[in-house]
């Protein structure tokens, strides 16, 4: 496997956020973030991290206050990192649940080391790429189309609130990198029946008949390539929905038998644990920003994933049989699943610290806890 440097830009801000996670005293052994090196299109996307942890915390809630501080410090560095460090991690990790081939092998894939042992993250890439398809992999990427396709991605919910420089070439970034390049991907994958490891490999290599020209309009974009006119956002819009109703010709309506979804139980707790561990830091960082930031749009973007959460736990809980079912719902009901705004999440904060121990005891569940 070749592996491609990430550009100056973002190893550097990657080494920044290492030294920043180290002083705050984080306990990160390895740091990730999602996207292959050459998605980052600098000077536009953010880097997603992903935090490994060789154990879980004496206190989630503590830690979390360590890890908003970190990132609110990495931000202030530079008026460029509110967009470029736009939101904290998306998920924390144990070292174990890497190891047990717990976290979900399409997301794993489409990672790239930030620090930490490059052997071992290269045997869980190497692992999530031969691993079987199943059931996780057609969620994971319809989810992503479900997301957007059908008139669901609003190019004016992505705000340039934090971006600092070249507005107009943002919103083209943003038809490009966060509609068109995403959904490609994951049609990509789904008519394969393979991990795709990021955008601009799904778009390079997978170019059904009468899609090359798509394909290289949206690549020579990514590549700042000149066009002699300069598209319009709503211009490639037109073209993205277009390029999307033809590659979504070449996908199937998937088999997903909803017999399959205990098996994969221990992923799904696993990948629904990641998320919640790093929300309070997410919530703690969007309420009180450093001087200049804009976390408005953030905190309603809070919904979708929290609201998927609290059904993922739903599902899991089951009849509530188990002690871990039975911290599923009680968990559950701590979530809330309407639209998001700056109090819900100070109510949300109050009532996890209110039932501190009930999170706590989610958040550190192990894999022998959860086995169905």
């Amino acid at each position: 496997m070749v592996v491609v440097d990430a550009p100056p830009l973002y190893q550097e801000l990657g080494a920044l956020y290492e030294r920043e996670l180290d002083a705050h005293d984080v306990g990160a052994v390895m740091l990730a973030h999602k996207w292959q090196p050459a998605d980052l299109l600098a000077p536009h996307s953010d880097i997603d991290v992903r935090v490994l942890l060789p154990q879980a915390p004496a206190d989630w809630e503590e830690w979390n206050h360590r890890l908003a501080a970190a990132h609110a410090a990495a931000v202030g560095r530079e008026v460029s990192h509110r967009r470029l460090l736009e939101h904290p991690p998306g998920f924390a990790f144990t070292v174990t649940e890497a190891h047990g081939r717990l976290i979900s092998a399409p997301e794993l894939a489409t990672w790239s080391r930030i620090s930490g042992s490059a052997r071992d993250f290269q045997r869980w890439k190497s692992r999530a790429q031969m691993a079987p398809w199943c059931e996780v992999d057609e969620r994971f990427y319809r989810g992503i189309l479900q997301a957007r396709m059908g008139g669901r991605y609003q190019l004016a919910a992505d705000s340039t609130d934090n971006v600092v420089e070249d507005v107009a070439g943002y919103r083209r970034h943003c038809v490009a990198w966060h509609y068109l390049a995403p959904c490609w991907f994951a049609a990509a994958a789904l008519a394969t029946r393979t991990r795709c490891p990021g955008k601009t490999a799904a778009l390079t290599q997978w170019r059904p008949e009468g899609l090359d020209g798509y394909a290289e309009l949206f690549l020579r974009l990514s590549e700042h390539r000149s066009d002699a006119r300069p598209r319009s956002p709503r211009h490639l819009l037109r073209a993205a929905h277009g390029a999307l109703e033809e590659a979504m010709r070449r996908v199937s309506g998937g088999d997903r038998p909803d017999g399959q979804r205990h098996e994969h139980a221990p992923t799904d707790w696993a990948m629904t644990a990641g998320m919640l561990r790093v929300r309070v830091a997410r919530w703690l960082y969007y309420l009180d920003p450093p001087p200049g930031v804009a976390t408005e749009y953030l905190i309603r973007r809070e919904a979708k994933e929290l609201r998927s959460a609290a059904q993922t736990l739903t599902v899991l809980a089951a009849d509530e049989v188990t002690a871990a079912q039975q911290l599923a719902a009680r968990m559950a009901a701590l979530i809330p699943t309407g639209p998001t705004t700056a109090h819900t999440l100070r109510v949300t904060l109050a009532r996890w610290h209110q039932q501190k121990t009930t999170v706590q005891d989610f958040l550190g569940l192990t894999p022998d806890d959860v086995q169905p």
